[in-house]
C-alpha cells in the first residue's frame, strides 16, 4: 500500500482562476515532498494531449522523483480505453480508475459490460489494472455485477463511499458491497452542514478524520496494506470567499490528509505486532 495524491487534491491550484495555476511537473514535486508516493492523473484531458516527447518528460519527472504514476478518466468505450492504455504504457503506468459513464456515453449496463469485455484482455496483456470508481449515478451493486459478469483479474474497483451519498447509499453499506474487488481507493472526508435559514443541508468536504467518513472500518474491512492497495487523497473543499484562501487551505489539507494517512498506517502497523 502507497499514499498518493490526485489531481483533485490540487483542484484550485490548477484552475485557471489561480494566480500561477500547477503544473505537472509542480504537484509531482509538491506529492514528493509531501512524502507521497503516487500521483495520480485524474480527470485531467490535457494528457490525452500531450506529445510522444511529452509524455516522456512526465514520466522521467515523476522518475526522478520517486513517484508512480496513475491515470484516470471517464467512460468504458473500447476506443477511449485503448486511448488509455496506450498513455499508460507511455507513462509506465498500471492502474487506471475509470467510470462507467462519460459526458459523452452513457451505456447500459448491459452495454458497458461488453465493452469492457472488449477491452480487458488488452489491459490484461499489459499488466494494467482498471479500477471502476464508485459514484452516486451507479449503484454500488449494479457496478459489482458489471465486474463480476466481466470476469477480469484486471478489472476492480476505485472506492469511494463519499460519492455515492447522494444517491442514498450509506458509505458503510458501498464498502461491503464492493470491497472484494477494490483496486484503488480514493480518500476525502465529507461532512453535512445546515444552509442558512436552516433550509437543507449542504453535503461538502471536510478535513479528514473530521467527518462522516469512517475511515478505521473502512480500512478494517478492505485492507489496503494486505492487497498493497494505493490510497489516492482528494478533496471537495468548497471555494472560499478569498480565492487565495482557497489555495491556502486545499494545501492545508492535503498536508493533513498525507499525515493523517501515515499516521494510521503506523498505528495500524504496530496493532498487528
Amino acid at each position: 500500500m502507497a499514499i498518493g495524491l490526485s489531481t483533485y487534491a490540487f483542484f484550485w491550484r490548477i484552475s485557471p482562476d489561480a494566480e500561477k495555476p500547477l503544473t505537472v511537473p509542480g504537484m509531482l514535486e509538491q506529492t514528493r515532498e509531501l512524502g507521497a508516493s503516487v500521483f495520480q492523473l485524474c480527470d485531467y484531458p490535457r494528457v490525452e494531449e500531450l506529445s510522444t516527447a511529452d509524455l516522456r518528460d512526465v514520466r522521467a519527472a515523476a522518475a526522478a522523483n520517486g513517484i508512480q504514476l496513475e491515470l484516470g478518466t471517464r467512460g468504458v468505450h473500447p476506443a477511449h480505453l485503448r486511448r488509455y492504455l496506450e498513455l499508460a504504457e507511455a507513462l509506465d503506468v498500471s492502474l487506471v480508475r475509470s467510470m462507467l459513464y462519460s459526458a459523452e456515453h452513457r451505456p447500459t449496463l448491459a452495454e458497458a459490460t461488453e465493452h469492457l469485455r472488449e477491452a480487458m484482455p488488452g489491459y490484461a496483456e499489459r499488466g494494467v489494472t482498471l479500477a471502476l470508481e464508485t459514484y452516486e449515478q451507479v449503484r454500488a451493486a449494479d457496478l459489482v455485477d458489471v465486474v463480476d459478469a466481466v470476469g477480469s483479474q484486471h478489472l476492480g474497483i476505485c472506492l469511494d463511499p463519499a460519492n455515492c451519498v447522494a444517491n442514498l447509499e450509506l458509505p458503510r453499506q458501498v464498502i461491503e458491497t464492493t470491497a472484494r474487488h477494490v483496486a484503488n481507493i480514493h480518500v476525502k472526508d465529507f461532512t453535512f452542514a445546515r444552509q442558512a435559514g436552516w433550509v437543507g443541508f449542504t453535503l461538502s468536504g471536510c478535513k479528514l478524520g473530521e467527518g462522516r467518513l469512517d475511515y478505521d472500518a473502512m480500512i478494517e474491512r478492505v485492507r489496503p496494506g494486505e492487497k498493497n492497495i494505493n490510497q489516492i487523497v482528494e478533496h471537495w473543499l468548497p471555494r472560499q470567499d478569498d480565492f487565495a484562501e482557497t489555495c491556502r487551505l486545499e494545501d492545508e489539507w492535503t498536508r493533513h490528509s498525507v499525515e493523517f494517512l501515515r499516521s494510521s498506517a503506523a498505528t495500524g502497523a504496530d496493532r498487528d505486532v
